[in-house]
């Protein structure tokens, strides 16, 4: 035996194999290695950005939200240095005009009236500044009015601190209230599961809310990473399709205040239509799942974000109930919030199982045959009825009637149309259509002896001279000579 070391991305695998066949067993698969993730359990997408070039000047134009979205050290440290700069430079300017006025020399002659009194060196000018910024006002250093220039330079002082209070303070009051942290109390199951629910293969995870505060207008939302190519041969690594999670039927928007099992039904219209136990041993996806809602306390937009991989979607497991009702109020266990049990699922996919179930039912072909055969009779209908409108005149008239060989074929397609209909029925009944008795010939009799029977009535009703000149069922006898004539001319 040797040991065959091979690298996946950052984790090894050992892969054993077998110098010679001997009796020994076939040796067990590897696990497959840990494959990089397109977006971290806990929300974080795993892109970096690099060779932008001239691009880079598009932070700086928008150097706001750059500072919010730096990490929370390197905003210290911008926030520390930037008040230290400004401290520094106006504490200079104001050492600058006591220089230059000559302050500093006669800072302790009583009858000289100084820009500033009480600065006479640097460290003071320092604490004359912090003074004036922070609104302190110890009273022993002020502003006199024998100086113009540090009257304008007050003014700017304050204009200029005002701007670095306003756009320092507001950058960490939004990094530390960012929604970003309302998602860390908003949770999602470590694995996804799939089994049967309301009779149809259904893919599940779980959501649930840690804090009392709800999240208001949540809505739920999936997307399915996937590598695929395009009939062109162009390859796509990472293709999103959606993941149809009640969008329909309203189902994604979520009232969040006890945990949540969302489903997606496999069906026709899924991408995981193909998707059977047997193939997720080789399949690689990543299910990207994003929560969005209002945070309640401070109306901020809020999103949490998850992933599971084919690695963490379970096969025929189902999720522990979680809630429990208590005296007075419904009790949440999230130590199950995680917990699944194995459930009976077919292995097969929603296209092996709808495959299966055409080829189990044996009625779908004849059924198709008889509706092609009937379409057939009536083809031959429409095109027998032209054959005979374009018949001569003496022989419509041999035939009695224009359109008899439409009502002949009409009686045709009629007898067949019965004998597809007897194929249909249960064996029973169609033991007692066969029977003699019950022939179709026994049946045109009766319905010709119920046609005449009105007819005789008819007759019986007339009044005794019309029923003597009828003569029973023919009235040509009695009639006149001359009309006998013309009933002739008319049928011949």
């Amino acid at each position: 035996m040797s040991a065959l070391r091979r690298k996946l991305g950052d984790e090894y695998q050992v892969v054993s194999t077998s110098a010679s066949g001997g009796g020994l067993p076939p040796p067990r698969a590897a696990p497959r290695g840990k494959r990089q993730r397109f977006v971290d359990k806990n929300g974080r997408c795993n892109v970096q950005h690099g060779n932008l070039g001239g691009e880079t000047s598009r932070y700086l134009s928008d150097l706001f939200t750059t500072l919010v979205d730096l990490k929370w050290r390197w905003n210290l440290f911008i926030f520390i240095l930037t008040y230290t700069v400004a401290w520094l430079f106006m504490a200079s300017m104001w050492w600058v005009i006591a220089y230059m006025r000559g302050d500093l020399n006669k800072a302790h002659d009583d009858s000289y009236t100084p820009c500033v009194a009480n600065v006479y060196n640097f460290p003071s000018a320092f604490l004359f500044f912090i003074e004036t910024e922070a609104t302190i006002g110890y009273g022993y250093r002020y502003i006199t009015d024998k100086c113009p220039e540090g009257i304008i330079l007050f003014l700017f002082q304050s204009i200029l601190g005002s701007i670095v209070d306003a756009f320092l303070i507001g950058c960490m009051f939004i990094k530390m209230s960012q929604p970003k942290k309302r998602a860390e109390t908003l949770m999602f199951s470590e694995h996804a599961a799939i089994s049967m629910r309301d009779g149809k293969l259904t893919l599940m995870f779980r959501v649930g809310n840690l804090r009392n505060s709800h999240m208001v207008s949540a809505q739920i939302r999936c997307k399915l990473l996937k590598s695929r190519q395009t009939p062109e041969g162009e390859f796509l690594p990472l293709d999103q399709l959606e993941l149809d999670v009640g969008f329909s039927t309203g189902a994604d928007q979520l009232f969040l205040v006890s945990p949540l099992t969302i489903c997606h039904v496999i069906d026709a219209k899924s991408p995981f239509y193909d998707l059977s136990q047997r193939s997720m041993q080789t399949e690689q996806f990543e299910i990207v799942v994003i929560l969005e809602g209002i945070v309640e306390t401070t109306g901020m937009t809020c999103q949490a974000r998850t992933s599971y991989t084919e690695d963490e979607v379970l096969w025929g497991h189902r999720f522990f109930p979680v809630i429990s009702l208590e005296e007075g109020f419904f009790k949440v266990d999230y130590s199950q919030f995680h917990a699944t049990f194995e459930v009976p699922t077919p292995p097969y996919s929603v296209k092996e199982q709808e495959e299966m179930l055409l080829m189990s039912s044996p009625l779908i072909a004849p059924a198709v045959s008889n509706s092609k055969e009937r379409n057939n009779s009536v083809e031959c209908l429409d095109g027998l009825d032209e054959v005979g409108t374009k018949l001569p005149s003496k022989l419509q008239k041999i035939t009695g009637r224009e359109d008899f060989p439409k009502k002949l074929l009409r009686m045709s397609s009629t007898t067949s149309e019965k004998a597809y209909s007897m194929g249909d029925l249960p064996m029973k009944l169609q033991r007692i259509s066969s029977v003699p008795g019950n022939s179709e010939e026994k049946l045109v009799s009766k319905t010709t002896k119920m046609m005449s029977d009105p007819i005789s009535q008819s007759v019986a009703d007339l009044p005794p001279k019309l029923q003597k000149l009828s003569g029973g069922s023919r009235m040509e006898g009695n009639l006149p000579p001359k009309l006998r004539k013309m009933n002739s001319d008319r049928f011949t």
